[in-house]
This record gives structure tokens, sequence and C-alpha cells, in this order.
């Protein structure tokens, strides 16, 4: 099992950055396939970007890709999310998740463990 805690959500202005983290707990951190999801109000939770056990690869939504970065740190049990030249549509809360099992990794189902959110909010 495995905890997760985000952070380094905050207020920003359009064209700004933000560096989200997320803190897993527990031994086995190296195997779990990591992902970034948010949810806007009064919309579905959205896949963000994910990346594998080894960082050997990475994916994201076409609404991020070339402007955010997912990484990873296996020895600090740690996963991150660079977000460059953040829209006012970025505004949402952003998850951090965990799967045990890499099975399509845009889908919100096929992951185990969720942290508790972080509030991203860019302003016109």
């Amino acid at each position: 099992q495995v905890q997760l805690v985000e952070s380094g959500g905050g207020l920003v202005q359009t064209g700004e950055s933000l560096r989200l983290s997320c803190a897993a707990s527990g031994r086995t951190f190296s195997l779990y396939r990591m992902g970034w999801f948010r949810q806007a109000p009064g919309k579905e939770r959205e896949f963000v970007a994910a990346i594998t056990r080894s960082s050997g690869s990475t994916n994201y939504a076409d609404s991020v890709k070339g402007r955010f970065t997912i990484s990873r740190d296996n020895a600090k049990n740690a996963v991150y999310l660079q977000m460059e030249m953040l829209r006012p549509e970025d505004t949402a809360v952003y998850y951090c998740a965990a799967a045990q099992v890499p099975r399509a990794f845009r889908e919100v189902k096929n992951y185990d463990y969720w942290g508790q959110g972080t509030q991203v909010t860019v302003s016109s």
C-alpha cells in the first residue's frame, strides 16, 4: 500500500509556472506507475500525465503536451509535475495517483491509490 500527499499548488497568473510534488510513503514506490490527473469544478477527473516505474516513458494529455513535464525520483519516493505557460483552463484540483499494474494509463479506474489533491488556480 502507498499513501500520497500532493503539494505545490497555488494561485498564479496566465503564463506563469508551478511545480507540483507528490510524496509517497512505503518502500515499494518504484514498483508503481505514477500519474497526475486534474478535476475542474463540474467536470470529470481527467488524465494529465503519466510516468513508468523507471522513468523510461512518459505520456501527456494533448492539452498539456509541450507545457507540462512529469518526472520522478524513486530514491526520494516522489513524483513531480512541472507546469509551464499556465492557462486559465488549467485551473483545477490536481491529484497524484499510483497504479500497481500498468494498464491503460489514461483511465482513472486503473489507478489504485490517490492523494487528497492540491488546488491550482490560474488567473487571466
